[in-house]
């Protein structure tokens, strides 16, 4: 080691005099132990690349040997040596003997994958300056295509990038610790008093046909215009963040115990909107009379009374209209790192935009569907999307909604995990009132809307961890709110609501 520690690399002194963060005797005694054993590859692939070296002369060694390694062919001193006999900067060091050199100079085999992370932690460093100098050089040059807010979050999402390279876990995981994992969820569902393997909806029936929400799942909430997406949508967020508890979970750290963090972006409607639906359900005073103002002494006070509870729910609205799903994904990850977050809901997936601009709908919905798929696994989160349904529904005689009728479908029946369908036959039947002069009819059809009052269904189309079906759900529209549905046979007091 001593023989080689001491020479001159290339591209040991960056621009400008300073020296970056890099050890060229690592480099060196890893490139040495691959040449001498390649089996050493194997465990140090999935820390470094050639990306990571210092030394340009190392990055190629270290390329080609992968190479060769990678198709089953020897990687030595003697074979590496007929690819580099024309390079530059190998002739620098002393030429083709260099590689001999440094597989004669490696200690030992067994400290290689210490060294590997020693390359890496040496390679983040250089990026993290080289991120700074760019963010310094960038802020100091007054453009008028560059906006500040634009470099904010561009820089954040290279900083995120970076902290996510190099995740050794990743990759190939044994049958235990697969098995370990799937019995550490089984326990948890049986702990908890609802027996749900994921987040509680507030919605019993719905818990019951879902399981909970799962995490690292996407959902996908669909329907027609009125037929109450946004009120669903709500609900949950509403029910997750009041129920949130926090406290010490299984493996140690701290964390939501029942409930929680709810991200939820209003691409259509304001905050002020979206709170005021929540407002109007808690305090049991209708929309429409908390926007006008028409309230009496005793709903105003449950009103306030209702705000004053909700100040400390856990729930954040962002309603920046027409994000770009990269801007989206920033945004996720900001409010996961400073407040937390366990349940992501979009309002609707249609007026997200893509990062780019596709040569077709089609494309950019693909895009975007992928994108919240990712979300959800990176943050470890369910992610809730609402969607609207293409207006086939409406020339059905039945019009019960179904996977074909989701707009752009192929993408986002392709990407979900779940996919739900809101059905309110209420509304259509309001539609077809007979005329009043045709008194059978019109009997039939007042008998029709009365079992039919009050009540809505969510029809689970697709569902990877269980059955489909349909849930029946109460529906109250002058506070806009979805709930648990009385069955006949159950006794008015045992019902949840």
């Amino acid at each position: 080691m001593n023989e080689i520690a001491g020479l001159k690399t290339q591209g040991a002194e960056p621009q400008g005099g300073d020296t970056m963060p890099h050890s060229v005797e690592a480099e060196q005694q890893l490139l040495g132990a691959l040449l001498t054993n390649n089996d050493v590859f194997d465990r140090v692939a999935d820390v470094i690349g050639p990306q990571h070296f210092y030394d340009p002369v190392h990055a190629r060694i270290f390329e080609i040997a992968s190479a060769r390694i990678a198709r089953n062919q020897l990687a030595s001193p003697v074979t590496l040596k007929a690819f580099m006999e024309d390079d530059e900067g190998l002739k620098a060091l002393g030429g083709p003997s260099y590689l001999a050199r440094l597989a004669g100079a490696a200690i030992s085999a067994f400290a290689a994958r210490d060294y590997a992370q020693m390359i890496y932690d040496h390679a983040i460093r250089r990026e993290l300056i080289g991120l700074g100098r760019d963010i310094s050089e960038k802020a100091a040059r007054v453009a008028v295509t560059s906006e500040p807010r634009d470099q904010i979050i561009e820089a954040e999402q290279q900083l995120y990038k970076l902290s996510e390279q190099g995740k050794t876990e990743s990759g190939f995981q044994s049958f235990l610790k697969a098995v370990t994992d799937a019995v550490n969820v089984a326990n948890a569902a049986y702990q908890r008093d609802g027996g749900l393997a994921g987040l509680s909806t507030g919605l019993t029936d719905m818990d019951k046909k879902l399981g909970g929400l799962h995490r690292s799942d996407l959902l996908i909430l669909a329907g027609r215009p009125s037929m109450g997406k946004t009120s669903l949508a709500t609900n949950i967020a509403f029910n997750i963040a009041k129920a949130y508890r926090r406290g010490k979970l299984t493996d140690g750290s701290e964390g939501a115990v029942d409930g929680g963090v709810v991200g939820f972006y209003s691409l259509e409607m304001s905050a002020e909107q979206l709170a005021a639906r929540i407002l109007s359900e808690a305090a049991e005073v209708p929309s429409e009379q908390i926007r006008k103002g028409d309230m009496t002494e005793t709903e105003f006070r449950r009103f306030v009374d209702a705000a004053k509870a909700l100040e400390a729910c856990p729930l954040y609205i962002d309603d920046t209209p027409a994000l770009p799903i990269s801007q989206l994904a920033a945004r996720a990850r900001r409010l996961k790192r400073t407040h937390g977050l366990d349940c992501l809901i979009i309002d609707y997936l249609q007026l997200v935009r893509p990062a780019t601009a596709k040569d077709s709908r089609v494309n950019e919905v693909s895009e975007i569907t992928q994108g919240l798929k990712a979300i959800a696994k990176e943050l470890d989160i369910p992610v809730i999307a609402l969607s609207q349904l293409s207006r086939q529904v409406e020339s059905r005689e039945d019009k019960r909604p179904q996977l074909s009728d989701l707009r752009e479908s192929g993408s986002i029946e392709q990407d979900a995990d779940v996919v739900m369908f809101v059905f309110r036959e209420e509304y259509y039947v309001e539609r077809e009132k007979p005329s009043d002069d045709k008194l059978e009819e019109i009997a039939a059809w007042q008998q029709r809307m009365e079992a039919l009052h009050g009540k809505a269904e969510v029809i689970i189309g697709k569902q990877r961890h269980g059955p489909i079906g349909s849930v029946e759900l109460s529906f109250e529209g002058r506070f806009t709110r979805f709930g648990n549905l009385v069955k006949p046979w159950q006794q008015s007091g045992d019902a949840e609501f």
